[in-house]
């Protein structure tokens, strides 16, 4: 209950227009995230001898992966009923990017308010999520909504399907130059509060 109160109020925050269009097609990507880092944290706990936290992250995962079907089963349902508008709010989504509830978190620590980034770094460094990861789910929401294969659109809805559709290969090759930056890049230390302030390594 509590997580989907604060999904509710990031998409309340974050989103401009804001309608049922837009909340849909967010709730489906933020699920489907969600689904996708717990399935990669089940598999590094597992890896690393917590079989229980391994078990607990499998089980939040299947619950995600349930949210995200009802999701996007009603997207699928609106793409058929107003292919026009739906395109139309599934591109301005895409250009505002899927930010995640997370973006709110606090500690009552974080005076700069940089800490989900800190948190996004480490999560794209061990695998957690990643910008492939992202491109990913574009790519598979594409395909499921049909989105190429949309016909009687205005011109808005044609130039927002040939954004949409051409947005996976354009965030596999800004990830391509995210890793070259981050090889190049110094490794700098970042302090998390609820791992007792251990220092973890950020690029």
């Amino acid at each position: 209950l509590i997580k989907h109160y604060i999904c509710c109020f990031a998409v309340k925050e974050m989103l401009v227009p804001k309608s049922p269009y837009h909340s849909v097609i967010y709730g489906a990507f933020q699920e489907r995230a969600t689904f996708v880092s717990h399935v990669h944290t089940a598999r590094l706990a597992g890896q690393h001898g917590d079989q229980a936290l391994a078990k607990i992250c499998g089980v939040i995962a299947a619950d995600e992966k349930r949210h995200e079907a009802g999701y996007t089963r009603v997207c699928a349902k609106l793409f058929e009923v107003d292919p026009d508008g739906m395109v139309r709010a599934l591109a301005h989504v895409m250009r505002g990017k899927v930010t995640m509830p997370g973006l709110l978190m606090s500690d009552g620590r974080d005076a700069d308010g940089s800490l989900f980034e800190r948190f996004s770094a480490v999560a794209q460094r061990a695998g957690v999520y990643t910008a492939r990861d992202y491109g990913d789910l574009v790519e598979h929401f594409v395909r499921r909504w049909r989105v190429a294969e949309l016909a009687g659109l205005s011109g808005e809805g044609r130039r927002a399907q040939e954004y949409v559709c051409g947005l996976p290969p354009k965030i596999r090759r800004m990830e391509e130059l995210a890793h070259q930056r981050a090889a190049r890049s110094e490794l700098r230390p970042a302090r998390f509060s609820w791992i007792f302030d251990r220092h973890v390594m950020v690029g």
